[in-house]
């Protein structure tokens, strides 16, 4: 498997992430810039969990069939071709980091996939599922992780 690299302008690596990214800010999807897949990647999948929920890993965003040659997605912007699906909130597209008050720093894990074949998903599924679903097409991957307390 090849490693990408996944980066924001908006935060480094394990830093924090910006309140405006947040669900009690302006609650935009970071600006995300990645380094181009492979060769034979069908479509690129990003998504940003938080494993650090009380009730488990919570769906903050989930984009699939992203266009293979994009680099990257605006502030407040899905990715070139890129087809939003619900969150655990219940909206679809992006859901800011809300961690309940006082339960100490979340980590947002932010992770672009090259997949070899499209994924196929149904209705609003869970991140295990996603995860299960890309096993055996990932080409490459990327991760940039950043943090959020309140």
């Amino acid at each position: 498997m090849t490693a990408m690299e996944l980066r924001s302008t908006a935060f480094d690596d394990h830093a924090e992430i910006p309140r405006r990214y947040s669900g009690e800010g302006e609650n935009l999807s970071p600006p995300l810039t990645w380094s181009a897949a492979p060769e034979g990647t069908a479509e690129l999948v990003l998504l940003c969990e938080d494993p650090d929920a009380p009730g488990g890993t919570f769906l903050h965003w989930l984009v699939t069939g992203i266009d293979p040659a994009a680099t990257g997605a605006e502030e407040g912007q899905k990715p070139r071709g890129g087809l939003p699906w619900p969150n655990d909130f219940g909206h679809v597209g992006w859901g800011g980091p809300m961690p309940p008050p006082g339960h100490g720093p979340h980590r947002y894990f932010f992770r672009l996939y090259a997949l070899s074949e499209p994924l196929t998903l149904h209705g609003r599924p869970a991140v295990d599922t996603v995860h299960r679903a890309i096993e055996d097409k990932e080409l490459a991957a990327a991760t940039l992780v950043g943090t959020y307390e309140r």
